[in-house]
């Protein structure tokens, strides 16, 4: 009797410090968690409405259709405050939600299937000290066959396959790290690698630059004029910490990344997202360019000389910043100009961070030039000072006078 209590007593005992153990190590996987939520950037497809925080309903919508994001508090009805770990795991890791039925892409459960085990479940244990609020999101929009989500199987099948990042052991730490942030909570390549006829990513081409809602995220590689070639990690660090760089600032759906996710990673963390994409080299071609005609450059010129040069100056080197350098810019040099057109209609607001704490604004033009003035002045910008890009045409930009397809606010 004796022996079975000193047994019960230690089994007890063993309980017991594991329990404190978990208690102790609690806090450190929660700030792990926030950690990989920011590098996520859950929060900006997981809010609809900014006093409900993560609780979902955002409208995304997609070349198939719209749907809306999911509640992702801890309410045991409408969020995922009934899910077991390996519920958790398996959405993130499979694509697969607790009743078994399939996710869209829109969720990146392709990117996120590389993360670890350990990393995933110190999200769901930040998201549980989170308020639950109770939101039930609108029903999705897609069209038919995609409305049917057993059709996910055919497409995961073709274009999914699920495993964690491998380190690879040629490359330092900082390296790996900032290849898992990238490759994995990151998900970089859902907008900024081009997609197929079927919304998948074109494996063969990572990171080479993508259309989304209305944009165009630009090559995250070496290449020579739409990449980063010219960029210092440096550079990268800047721009991922504020918005602004030397090279460029953020706008449209990166500014919104910059400001919910980059900006509030450790110095660290964005040093290791930088040193791996500076190492990464350029795989595909750049477009040719057709360059545009002496009249064609003298028309811009003008427009820009009239609108423009007041901020960006006349030689376009802007005010560091404040305005934004436009001789050799990547992103205004990219073989989509989808953004600057964009950013010219609508204006632009720079991201403001704890290093630039002052808000500096871009007016929208949509009413004050006309098409033919608008892609005259783009082509200047595209050409000048060094740069190289096709010209823009007047019914380009009238075609992005429409209102873009995209997620709402």
């Amino acid at each position: 009797m004796r022996s079975l209590l000193s047994c019960y007593c230690i089994v007890v005992s063993m309980l017991s410090i594991g329990t404190a153990v978990a208690r102790d190590d609690a806090p450190a996987i929660v700030a792990q968690g926030k950690v990989l939520t920011d590098a996520g950037n859950c929060a900006s497809c997981h809010t609809a409405d900014a006093s409900k925080p993560f609780a979902g309903g955002r409208k995304i919508e997609t070349p198939f259709g719209a749907i809306y994001s999911p509640n992702l508090t801890p309410d045991r009805d409408t969020g995922i405050g009934a899910w077991s770990d390996d519920d958790f795991y398996r959405a993130m890791h499979d694509g697969i939600a607790p009743d078994g039925s399939r996710y869209y892409p829109a969720f990146p459960y392709p990117y996120f299937t590389r993360m670890t085990r350990a990393d995933v479940l110190a999200i769901k244990a930040y998201l549980a000290t989170l308020p639950a609020i109770r939101n039930t999101r609108p029903a999705m929009t897609l069209r038919w066959p995609l409305n049917h989500r057993i059709v996910m199987r055919g497409w995961n099948a073709l274009f999914f396959k699920p495993g964690t990042f491998a380190l690879d052991p040629t490359q330092s730490a900082e390296w790996n790290r900032g290849a898992y942030l990238v490759n994995g909570p990151g998900h970089c390549g859902a907008c900024h690698t081009p997609k197929n006829a079927f919304g998948a990513d074109r494996a063969n081409r990572p990171l080479e630059g993508g259309a989304v809602d209305g944009w165009y995220a630009p090559r995250l590689d070496a290449a020579a004029r739409s990449g980063l070639k010219t960029w210092r990690i440096a550079d990268i660090v800047d721009y991922l910490k504020s918005g602004r760089s030397a090279k460029s600032h953020a706008a449209g759906p990166m500014a919104e990344v910059v400001s919910n996710s980059t900006s509030k990673l450790s110095d660290a963390d964005i040093q290791a997202i930088a040193t791996y994409l500076k190492s990464l080299p350029a795989r595909s071609p750049e477009p040719e360019v057709i360059a545009p005609t002496p009249a064609q450059m003298a028309v811009g010129e003008k427009a820009y000389r009239e609108t423009c040069s007041a901020c960006h100056e006349l030689d376009g080197e802007g005010s560091p910043g404040v305005f934004p350098p436009l001789p050799r810019n990547s992103n205004l040099m990219a073989p989509d100009p989808s953004s600057i057109i964009r950013i010219v209609l609508d204006g632009a607001d720079s991201v403001v961070t704890a290093q630039f704490p002052n808000p500096a604004n871009m007016p929208a033009y949509s009413a004050k030039m006309s098409d033919d003035e608008i892609a005259a002045a783009i082509t200047y910008m595209r050409n000048a000072w060094g740069s190289a890009a096709s010209a823009v045409s007047p019914e380009r930009v009238r075609a992005a006078r429409r209102p873009p397809r995209g997620r709402q606010p």
